[in-house]
């Protein structure tokens, strides 16, 4: 029979890992987001990847590209917010 537990807490350091980096990705500026997307945009079409590591790597480039859309949209709100005539 073979041990699963190194397999468990492989998942769960990786499980770990992906809370955290979710979790800095929300802390960071537009213009970081926008350097870390246009940095996996770049690995990405290296064609050298495993195919396991693109899947990743595309998955960080779309929460990138999602951090940089919610801060615009939160800058935009601020910006309409400012627009209004106070009554």
């Amino acid at each position: 029979m073979v041990d699963s537990k190194p397999k468990r807490n492989r998942a769960r350091k990786t499980n770990e890992a992906a809370e955290q980096w979710q979790s800095e990705l929300q802390t960071l500026s537009f213009n970081e987001a926008r350097t870390a997307l246009e940095l996996a945009i770049g690995k990405l079409q290296a064609s050298d990847l495993e195919v396991e590591e693109m899947a990743s790597l595309y998955q960080r480039a779309e929460a990138y590209a999602e951090r940089c859309r919610n801060v615009l949209e939160r800058v935009e709100q601020d910006v309409i917010e400012w627009d209004q005539p106070s009554t």
